[in-house]
């Protein structure tokens, strides 16, 4: 007779953990692919708005796991906390499924998603790392294994919600294709409880000390209560843009007061990591400013300046949404990261692997190539709309540099960070990491294009202006997007809504109207393209050019760092590497 329960093996335990991970990146990033056009397209934001907005949002998320990992290990547990965090996140994504156009459902849908994954994202991770706890050697296979679920899932969101959009909103209008696209992601966070729950055998053991205690109804509601606080003062955030700049602005002030208290009060032994850790957060600020770009300022260039279609000697070989672009960062990262991981090796093997400054230094370097290559887009641009070659490679470069940077990110916390404040400067790290989120809005917004194509003529001089305001004057008060739905640039998402668009503009339908007229708005449509393509490659340009300031300083700072990394050693032995999480998903 059995005496004892059949021990679960690592294997199984990490398997639901994997799963879920992979569902709740495939819900995020189907989400995240999506947002900015929503907000443009769907609700009328103007750019600069609703790159502030998501902007704002994902600072907010990168803040969140800061009191998520310190509820997950001391009041509710890490387990249960993930589970709870799950189910939050997928009441989130429900939220945008709804058909409605005002703008604090979305706020408040984003602030129940900010809470979800502030409780979601540490304490998964955390249970990978406690699954292998005090097994150094499958440790980092482990998490190799769980970032690539952040990318297959986020892969295969980013390439299937846009579709789903499209696809709803040719066959039944009404923009039903927007939170079709949602609830696809609401039911893939399902697809991941489910699971959770079939298997949740194999975690029963697994989590931090609260979770062997039973779940106190009283501490369970207290994060109900501050939970739904929470999301109220997400929502306000995101509602008011000055709100957003003051809480960013004070968190800055807030990380740096941390720091200086920090190396001021630490042991002598302790300032030197504590320098060579300040100097490397401030480089990663530096790296997420040009990654949030990816969803902001380079996805509205490829809604407005990128031809869809994919050609290889003058045949088409695929055509993407503007949206499926963002799927290439995942692809590159999947391509990457064993190559990158080879070259590691084998620069280990020879003694030659470059110092995390170095690589630091090496990854902005590879940025600003990424960057260049977008900037250099317009150069062979055809009526203003560019090869999609260009988004190919330049992702390829931007996605090496993630690898280089911010793939490090909490590792250099491991090593430069005492362990009696490890976990405190996680957190710091995060809020740094969402500071940074903002800024990148910010500058995002130098390639903010106007709404309506009157402004957009003021704002850069445009070919067949006269023609079109002597002969169609009616164009002029067209919204962008609109104006290309009515041509057939764009698929209609609501033909009635539309058709009431165009009747206030007086506008007849296109088809109807005389081939000469038609002709002179398609060639507008291109001077319009043509008008927007230099905003967006001026941006990528400077962009560039600072990611070549930054390496420089990366490159000045090596020295530096190997001094203070010297002195680090020397003083006390590395903090202990098991409080930290060596994946890159951590970050994303």
């Amino acid at each position: 007779m059995q005496t004892e329960q059949t021990p679960v093996s690592k294997t199984r335990s990490f398997a639901v953990v994997y799963l879920i991970e992979m569902w709740e990146r495939f819900g995020y990033y189907g989400m995240q692919a999506l947002i900015v056009y929503y907000m443009v397209q769907r609700l009328g934001f103007e750019d600069n708005r609703a790159n502030l907005v998501w902007s704002a949002a994902a600072a907010l998320i990168y803040v969140a796991p800061a009191i998520g990992g310190w509820i997950g290990d001391r009041y509710l547990g890490t387990r249960r906390t993930m589970l709870f965090g799950a189910i939050v996140l997928s009441i989130g994504y429900a939220l945008m499924t709804v058909p409605t156009e005002t703008s604090w459902t979305l706020f408040c849908a984003l602030g129940v998603i900010v809470v979800g994954n502030g409780m979601f994202k540490p304490n998964a991770a955390n249970l990978v790392r406690k699954i292998y706890e005090g097994d150094d050697a499958r440790i980092d296979s482990a998490f190799t294994l769980y970032y690539m679920a952040v990318n297959v899932g986020s892969t295969v969101s980013m390439l299937l919600t846009p579709w789903i959009k499209d696809y709803v909103n040719r066959v039944y209008g009404h923009n039903l294709g927007w939170h079709a696209a949602f609830a696809v992601c609401f039911a893939g966070l399902g697809v991941g409880l489910v699971n959770f729950w079939l298997m949740r055998k194999a975690m029963t053991h697994i989590g931090s000390a609260p979770d062997a205690l039973p779940a106190r109804a009283g501490r369970i509601a207290a994060v109900v209560v501050g939970g739904l606080m929470c999301v109220l003062g997400s929502a306000v955030v995101l509602q008011y843009e000055s709100v957003a700049r003051v809480f960013v602005y004070a968190a800055g002030c807030v990380l740096l007061g941390i720091f200086a208290y920090l190396i001021g009060t630490s042991r002598r032994n302790e300032r030197a990591g504590l320098i060579a850790a300040l100097v490397l957060v401030v480089q990663t600020i530096f790296f997420f400013v040009f990654y949030q770009q990816m969803s902001t300022s380079l996805a509205l260039f490829a809604l407005r300046n990128v031809d869809w279609h994919q050609r290889l000697f003058g045949a088409t070989l695929w055509t993407w949404t503007p949206a499926q672009y963002q799927a290439l960062n995942p692809i590159w990262i999947m391509l990457l990261s064993p190559v990158l991981a080879w070259v590691y090796a084998r620069a280990g093997e020879r003694g030659r692997d470059l110092s995390i400054a170095g690589k630091f230094a090496l990854g902005f370097s590879v940025v600003a190539v990424g960057f260049f290559i977008y900037g250099i887009a317009g150069r062979s641009a055809v009526d203003g709309l560019t090869s999609s070659w260009y988004m190919i490679w330049g992702y390829g470069f931007y996605s090496l540099g993630e690898l280089l940077v911010s793939g490090l990110g909490l590792a250099m916390i491991a090593r430069y960070i005492p362990e009696r404040m490890g976990g405190f400067m996680m957190g710091a790290y995060f809020v740094a990491v969402g500071i940074s989120q903002y800024l990148g809005g910010v500058v995002a917004n130098f390639a903010s294009i106007p709404s309506r194509i009157a402004d957009i003529v003021k704002m850069a001089p445009t070919r067949g202006i006269d023609a079109v305001a002597a002969h169609y004057p009616q164009v002029l008060s067209l919204k962008l997007d609109d104006f290309r739905q009515w041509i057939g640039a764009l698929p209609v998402d609501d033909a009635a809504k539309l058709a009431h668009t165009l009747a206030t503009a007086h506008a007849a339908p296109f088809a109807s109207l005389p081939d000469s007229t038609r002709a002179m708005l398609l060639r507008f449509s291109d001077a319009l393209h043509a008008a927007t393509l230099p905003v967006y490659t001026s941006l990528f340009n400077e962009l560039g050019y600072a990611a070549i300031v930054c390496t420089a300083l990366a490159a000045a700072a090596v020295p530096v760092m190997k001094r203070l990394s010297a002195a680090h050693a020397g003083a006390a032995s590395p903090a202990d590497s098991g409080g930290a999480l060596p994946s890159l998903e951590s970050e994303r």
